[in-house]
C-alpha cells in the first residue's frame, strides 16, 4: 500500500511538472512576437521616419533639447532601453529570489511591455519622443521578464530534462514569431485592400503583437507557481534593496566564489555577442554589399524563424545523446562555417541568402536554448533569478562588442564582406573559452546533481 502511495504521487507530481512546463513554454510563444515584429521588421524602420518627419532643416530633433540626428534616434533609444534593464534586472532579480515570489514580477514586467508596446498604435505623425519611450518601457520590460521567465527553468526542470525543455520553449518562441510575422507581411503588403494607409498596417502590426504578448502571458501566470526560497544569512537580504549596478557588482562577487560559473558565463557573453550582431547586420549585408530588397529581406528572416524552430529541436535531441556541451561547440563551428560562406556570396542572388539564412536559422535557436539549459546547472539553488538576471544582461545588455567591431571594420575597409568575416573571431574565441570549462565541476561547486549526460 505504501509503495503504490509513493509512486502515485510520484505520477501526480511528474503531471504536475509537465503541466507548469507546457505553461512555461506559452511565455515565449507570447513574447517572442515582440521581438521578431517589432525589434527585428517594423519599428526601427517606422520609428526612423517619424523621427525624420519631426526633424529639423539639418535633420535634427531635440529630445530634451540635445541635438540628435533623427537616424540615429532608433538606435539611442535601444541603448538607452538598456541602460535602464541594467538598473532594473539585478534589482528585481534579488527580490524574486528574497521573496520567492517571481510570478507577481513577472506578470508586472510583462504587461508593462505589452501595454507600452500596444499603444505603439498611437505613433503617428511626428510622436517620435512618444515611440523612444514607448520602446524604453517595452524593451526594458521585455529584459526584465525574461530573467524571471528564464529563471524558472532549474525549477519546472530536473537536470535530465533541461536541454529539452530549455529547446522546447526557444521552439515555441520562434513558432509564434513566424506565425504572427506572416500575418503581419500579409497586411503590410495588402493595407490598400484593408482599407489601411502604409503608416496605420505598421502602427496595427505594432499593436497586434502588444495584444499577442498580453492575451498568451495569461497561461504562463496561470501554472506556473511561486516557491518559497529558505532565507539565507550571506547578505542576500540587505544586498536585495541596493541599487541596480550595486546589487550587479554584489551578484558577480557572490560568482567569484564560483570561477567556473564566472568562465561559463564568459565563454557566453563571447559567442552570444557574435550571435547578436550576425541577426542585427545580416540585413544591413543583405541590403548593401549584396545588393537585395526589402521583400527578399523580410523572408530570410521569416525563413530563420521557421527553420530556428527546427534546429531548436533538433539540437535540443543531439544534446541528449552528446551533452549540451558539445553540441553548443558543435553548433559554434557550424556559425563559423556559415559566416565563410557568407563571405563568398555572390550580390544581387537572393537563392544563395537564402540558404546562409537556412544556415543560420538551423543553429541560432538550439545554440541560444542549450546555452540557457547548460547555465541553469551552474546556478545555486535559492539564486536563480538574481543569476540569471547577469545571464540577461550578457544576452541583451553587453552585444556592444560585435557591431562596435563590424563598424570599424567596414570604416576601415569599406567592405561588407571583411566587416561579415570579422565577426568569426567572436565564435572562435567562445569556442576556445567553453571548451575550457569543467562543466562538471562546475555544476557540483554550485550545489547542484550533476546529470548523467551534460
Amino acid at each position: 500500500m505504501g509503495t503504490d502511495t509513493l509512486r502515485t504521487d510520484a505520477a501526480d507530481g511528474a503531471a504536475d511538472r509537465r503541466r507548469e512546463q507546457r505553461g512555461w513554454y506559452f511565455y515565449d510563444w507570447a513574447c517572442s512576437v515582440y521581438s521578431t515584429s517589432v525589434l527585428t521588421v517594423f519599428l526601427g524602420p517606422y520609428l526612423t521616419s517619424v523621427a525624420e518627419a519631426a526633424a529639423d532643416a539639418d535633420g535634427y530633433v531635440h529630445p530634451l533639447g540635445i541635438p540628435v540626428r533623427a537616424g540615429s534616434f532608433f538606435a539611442y533609444s535601444v541603448s538607452l532601453s538598456v541602460i535602464v534593464a541594467v538598473l532594473v534586472m539585478p534589482l528585481v532579480g534579488a527580490a524574486a529570489d528574497r521573496s520567492g515570489r517571481k510570478k507577481p514580477l513577472l506578470a508586472a514586467a510583462a504587461y508593462t511591455g505589452a501595454a507600452a508596446t500596444t499603444c505603439m498604435f498611437f505613433l503617428d505623425g511626428d510622436r517620435y519622443l512618444l515611440g523612444g519611450l514607448l520602446l524604453v518601457v517595452a524593451n526594458a520590460a521585455q529584459s526584465v521578464a525574461m530573467m524571471l521567465y528564464n529563471s524558472y527553468l532549474p525549477q519546472i526542470a530536473p537536470p535530465e530534462e533541461r536541454d529539452a525543455v530549455s529547446s522546447r520553449g526557444w521552439a515555441f518562441g520562434y513558432a509564434a514569431g513566424a506565425l504572427v510575422l506572416v500575418v503581419n507581411l500579409i497586411l503590410y503588403t495588402a493595407h490598400d485592400s484593408f482599407g489601411l494607409s502604409e503608416s496605420a498596417a505598421v502602427r496595427v502590426c505594432l499593436a497586434s503583437a502588444g495584444l499577442w504578448w498580453g492575451a498568451f502571458a495569461l497561461i504562463p501566470l496561470r501554472r506556473l507557481r511561486d516557491r518559497r526560497t529558505p532565507a539565507r544569512g550571506d547578505g542576500s537580504a540587505r544586498e536585495a534593496t541596493l541599487p541596480g549596478f550595486r546589487q550587479l557588482a554584489a551578484t558577480v562577487r557572490d560568482m567569484r566564489r564560483r570561477p567556473l560559473t564566472l568562465a561559463f558565463l564568459l565563454a557566453y557573453l563571447v559567442y552570444n555577442d557574435g550571435i547578436q550582431t550576425v541577426i542585427s547586420q545580416a540585413s544591413v549585408y543583405g541590403s548593401e554589399e549584396l545588393g537585395l530588397g526589402q521583400s527578399t529581406l523580410i523572408v530570410a528572416v521569416l525563413l530563420v524563424q521557421l527553420l530556428a524552430v527546427a534546429g531548436a529541436l533538433a539540437l535540443g535531441r543531439l544534446a541528449r545523446t552528446y551533452g549540451a556541451k558539445r553540441t553548443i561547440l558543435g553548433s559554434l563551428v557550424a556559425w563559423t562555417v556559415t559566416l565563410a560562406a557568407g563571405y563568398f556570396l555572390p550580390a544581387g542572388e537572393p537563392v544563395w541568402f537564402f540558404a546562409l539564412a537556412a544556415g543560420i536559422g538551423l543553429v541560432l535557436g538550439g545554440s541560444q536554448a542549450l546555452s540557457r539549459s547548460l547555465f541553469s546547472h551552474l546556478v545555486p539553488p535559492g539564486k536563480e533569478a538574481e543569476y540569471f538576471s547577469a545571464y540577461e544582461l550578457s544576452d541583451r545588455g553587453m552585444s556592444w562588442l560585435g557591431p562596435l567591431l563590424f563598424g570599424l571594420t567596414y570604416q576601415l575597409t569599406g567592405s561588407y564582406r571583411d566587416a561579415i568575416i570579422s565577426l568569426v573571431a567572436f565564435f572562435v574565441i567562445g569556442f576556445l573559452l567553453l571548451a575550457r570549462v569543467p562543466v562538471r565541476r562546475a555544476i557540483g561547486d554550485a550545489g547542484n546533481p550533476i546529470p548523467e549526460r551534460i
